[in-house]
């Protein structure tokens, strides 16, 4: 069992030592991003404009941050993101942040490319799981995926859509950098590659990869292939939102992929408003993206998500300390988060509005 080293004392400090305490290689993979980083440094900076409003004297006894999810009562509105190849972090990999997840009541969501079989990883946890879906170059291979996530227990479909056809994977674009002997996204295995034939002076985007991405006919067919709940990942456009309600999604998740996929792009967290303000009650709201802090939870829940998911602090947490950082990482957000809540005086989730954040008087003319 790994023990926290002395000095953590936020998700930060963890970013951090992870980057002191795996390979260059590695971290450069775990933590990159597109092009120049310009969508995730929006994703900070997107937090850091928004201010909360204190309140003070009110009768918060008995208050807390559960909330129900797809019907799962849990204890806080905090997520494990998916995430790929846990074991680049630790020898444990995904087994470990489950563990240390399951110890905190928190929701994970496993990864198509997980490096740990998810018909394993479902038959230890000890918590709830969902299952993150790409769509693979053949549906048949796609469906293999949906009956093994049934069968296994998986409570919901997470079905990322903003990383086409599966392929934009950091660790092909990225110089110097392959996975290590033994480290393969094991659920993969054996699925069909496509061979593509660009026609001379073809695009390589729109004559190549694109000719495999899925549209909005392969969720409609999703959505008639089970009765899992379907969310949509990587949602930022509120006319999407709404599409994804017509074809059969419980909800979306606001994402950019940690910056990784589109530069130049949205946050999260800014486009969030508008979708709330377009899907209304009617769907469950979620998003990820440069949580830092308790406080970062707070803003999104004022904004209008229903919870957050947590990446990139979670795997650094894992590759410090294991099971135990991943309980630990939680711990302090949900801390912070509850102690933010106490003092912008929200007893329960429900009182967490708009008003919860700082709005500036209008400008005199």
């Amino acid at each position: 069992m790994n023990a926290i080293p002395a000095g953590i004392v936020s998700l930060q400090d963890y970013i951090d030592a992870a980057e002191r305490r795996l390979s260059p290689e590695i971290w450069a993979y775990i933590a990159g991003s597109a092009a120049d980083g310009r969508s995730r440094a929006a994703n900070r900076a997107a937090f850091d404009r928004h201010r909360l409003r204190p309140r003070v004297l009110r009768d918060l006894k008995g208050g807390h941050s559960r909330l129900t999810l797809l019907g799962e009562e849990i204890a806080h509105p905090i997520l494990v993101a998916p995430m790929a190849y846990h074991r680049l972090a630790h020898p444990d990999g995904e087994h470990a942040t489950l563990l240390g997840a399951a110890a905190r009541k928190a929701i994970s969501v496993v990864s198509s490319q997980a490096s740990t079989d998810m018909t394993e990883l479902a038959a230890r946890a000890q918590g709830p799981l969902w299952f993150q879906l790409y769509f693979q170059y053949h549906r048949d291979d796609t469906l293999q995926l949906v009956r093994r996530a049934e069968d296994a227990g998986y409570k919901a479909l997470v079905v990322t859509v903003d990383a086409p056809v599966n392929g934009i994977r950091n660790q092909e674009q990225r110089a110097g950098f392959s996975l290590p002997q033994g480290i393969h996204a094991v659920n993969l295995a054996g699925f069909a590659t496509p061979r593509l034939h660009l026609p001379e002076g073809g695009s390589q985007v729109f004559d190549g990869l694109m000719q495999c991405a899925p549209t909005w006919a392969d969720i409609a067919w999703l959505r008639n292939q089970t009765e899992l709940p379907i969310l949509l990942k990587g949602i930022l456009d509120p006319e999407d939102a709404e599409l994804a309600l017509e074809h059969g999604a419980s909800g979306v998740i606001l994402s950019n992929h940690g910056g990784r996929v589109l530069d130049a792009g949205l946050s999260a967290l800014d486009a969030l408003p508008q979708v709330r303000a377009r899907l209304g009650a009617r769907a469950l709201v979620l998003m990820d993206g440069g949580i830092r802090r308790g406080t970062d939870v707070l803003i999104a829940c004022a904004l209008g998500a229903d919870a957050v998911l947590v990446g990139l602090p979670i795997l650094s947490a894992l590759a410090v300390a294991g099971a135990v950082g991943v309980a630990h990482a939680l711990d302090i957000l949900r801390t912070e988060f509850e102690v933010a809540m106490a003092l912008t005086g929200c007893k329960t989730l429900r009182d967490i509005t708009s008003d919860t954040l700082w709005h500036s008087p209008p400008r005199q003319s």
